[in-house]
């Protein structure tokens, strides 16, 4: 099995983000999305408070990575908002940055098992929730949806 290397951009998000401030970090976050399947960890450990202008960030910073291919993935969430987050299965969440950084570099067999268990555990003859799931990983996957 071969594991190419990419490279993996981290950028910390300030402690507060106005909306002129947001912009600025969102520029600088699209200026190193101009590769093919950019890796971007966000690290949150200074922001107190992820109110809806920051996830309304992280989110575009989510769809402009996606445009090319990429993926966002988050560090260091305070443990408030990690919980809403994780609602929205949108996004990858990491107690640290370096485990969001090193999340990038498993084999995509690996990076599968670990994003998708629900389909690997239906695969297996054991029940699983109904519904779709987002997966950039299954080869299964049509459109980006799979069924489980």
């Amino acid at each position: 099995m071969t594991i190419r290397l990419r490279a993996v951009t981290v950028k910390q998000l300030p402690e507060q983000l106005s909306v002129k401030q947001g912009r600025v970090f969102f520029r600088e976050v699209e200026s190193s999305m101009n590769v093919d399947r950019p890796c971007i960890v966000l690290d949150c450990s200074h922001v107190h408070q992820l109110d809806g202008s920051v996830v309304h960030l992280l989110l575009c910073c989510l769809e402009e990575a996606i445009k090319r291919n990429g993926d966002v993935k988050l560090a260091a969430i305070p443990a408030g908002a990690k919980a809403a987050l994780e609602l929205t299965r949108l996004f990858e969440i990491f107690d640290t940055t370096a485990d969001a950084v090193k999340s990038f570099r498993l084999p995509m067999e690996a990076a599968s098992e670990a994003l998708v268990p629900g389909v690997l555990a239906s695969r297996a003859g054991e029940s699983s929730r109904a519904g779709l799931r987002w997966s950039f990983w299954h080869p299964q996957s049509v459109a980006g949806f799979e069924e489980n």
